[in-house]
């Protein structure tokens, strides 16, 4: 490898990670609403939050903006290096957004993030993980189940569209990685208190205070 791609290796892992480490759904709040959206609903920066908290549009544009940290780092990386620096490459985003240095160290749970990896690396797989993702959320209605559902399904997706062994390695580490920063929703789950979504139009309220609604994402 030319000196070249290493400096380029070495810019799009920093940049890859401080881009995932940007706290859209913060950053979102605070624009459109003029709230902290840590401060309500489940307290997390993700797109379900974002959505319960700040609406449909904002919802959205965390969820666009989550999407695309992960994917256009991960796109890069497939696109200009050979798959085992690509699969790294394209995890620090995913790490960025878990464990961000804007927020001291925490962060969301990386769904957004990790399907835009998933995205720019191998959109195939990206595809299986919706149709599981939308099953259970139909029938389960909890966002939550739905994420852990597409996690678990995630190195079978990989495994089963043929991609890459480096591929595939990384999918059983970002896997458990994703079901572990979903640990108190596991707990709502087992104990039968975790919120359940519902698909009838209702109108937007205020802000729920943090700890008012238990969350999903």
């Amino acid at each position: 490898m030319s000196s070249g791609h290493v400096v380029f290796a070495v810019l799009l892992g920093i940049g890859g990670y401080l881009l995932g480490a940007v706290p859209f759904g913060v950053v979102v709040g605070r624009w459109a609403r003029g709230v902290d959206i840590r401060n309500y609903g489940s307290g997390n920066i993700g797109t379900t939050n974002a959505y319960r908290v700040l609406g449909a549009k904002a919802g959205t544009l965390v969820l666009v903006c989550d999407l695309a940290k992960g994917a256009v780092p991960a796109f890069l990386a497939g696109h200009f290096f050979a798959p085992w620096l690509a699969v790294i490459l394209a995890a620090l985003p995913v790490i960025g957004h878990l464990r961000s240095i804007f927020l001291r160290g925490s962060g969301g749970k990386g769904v957004a993030a990790g399907g835009g990896v998933v995205l720019g690396l191998m959109w195939p797989v990206l595809l299986i993980e919706l149709g599981v993702f939308l099953a259970v959320l139909l029938t389960a209605r909890m966002v939550s189940a739905a994420s852990l559902a597409a996690a678990v399904a995630f190195p079978i997706a990989v495994w089963l569209t043929g991609q890459p062994l480096p591929y595939l390695v990384v999918a059983f580490v970002l896997s458990p990685l994703v079901i572990i920063a979903h640990h108190a929703n596991i707990r709502r789950i087992l104990a039968g208190t975790e919120r359940r979504i519902t698909f009838t139009r209702k109108g937007q309220g205020g802000p729920a205070p943090h700890g008012g609604q238990p969350g999903a994402a």
